[in-house]
């Protein structure tokens, strides 16, 4: 994503990765005073940015209740889950005719620094905000090798929805993680070889296997992530408390 240039540019990048870190929660009220005193920046260009996530379909407004964060269902994630797994797969099938010295660099220095990150034998929560940095960079530079810029306008717009973001980092078992890096080195290995159906066999279960992972989580430790209805209960005008959440 490039750099913001204006101060409402700013403000929506700032409030969109606090909703998409899971900062913010699916049905927090978001209160204009208290957001500019969090994220550091003044009423205006937040109104401003209020409204450009409202119509993106990461933020809701209703007359009685203001604005807050949008609640997606297990549907919802399910869905943009299915969707970036085939668009990133697309992403690994041409950025593999799109490869050179200096994006095989690239690559090799994001998985080298998510290896620097776990050499510890856990991710450790001081590291967290950076792995899950890495994460996003290398997504986003295999989509940007692709050379079809749809692609990454397409899921970021899936990004909207929180749990199905690349933000999100499921870091309980150091297992999964272990697995989710190797699935990086693979994907990286494959593309610098020219292979890109292996490679995007490889992006799509790695996509789909933190889907049916999140699944198994939000079951088994809803405490710690984002909110979310169960499947019978529609998403528009849920209450939900918030609970203490050790990470997202």
């Amino acid at each position: 994503m490039s750099e913001p240039h204006t101060s409402t540019e700013l403000a929506t990048e700032k409030l969109r990765e606090a909703i998409l870190s899971g900062e913010l929660l699916p049905g927090d009220r978001l209160h204009q005073d208290r957001l500019a005193e969090m994220l550091g920046i003044s009423r205006t260009p937040l109104r401003a940015a209020l409204t450009t996530l409202a119509q993106t379909g990461l933020v809701s407004y209703e007359s009685n209740r203001g604005f807050y964060v949008r609640e997606f269902s297990i549907a919802d994630v399910s869905g943009a889950f299915q969707v970036r797994a085939e668009l990133e797969a697309m992403a690994c099938r041409l950025a593999a005719a799109n490869m050179t010295d200096t994006a095989r660099k690239l690559l090799n220095d994001l998985v080298a620094e998510g290896d620097r990150l776990l050499e510890p034998g856990a991710l450790l929560p001081e590291n967290l905000g950076a792995y899950r940095r890495m994460n996003v960079n290398f997504h986003t530079a295999v989509m940007d090798l692709a050379g079809n810029p749809w692609i990454r306008t397409f899921v970021q717009s899936l990004h909207n929805v929180p749990a199905a973001s690349d933000r999100v980092i499921m870091w309980r078992d150091f297992r999964v993680i272990e697995r989710s890096h190797d699935d990086h080195h693979r994907i990286a290995r494959a593309l610098a070889k020219g292979q890109g159906e292996r490679a995007a066999a490889i992006m799509r279960e790695h996509i789909t296997f933190a889907l049916e992972h999140l699944d198994l989580q939000l079951k088994l430790y809803p405490q710690d992530f984002l909110r979310m209805p169960s499947p019978d209960k529609p998403a528009k005008g849920r209450k939900a408390s918030r609970s203490k959440r050790s990470s997202e």
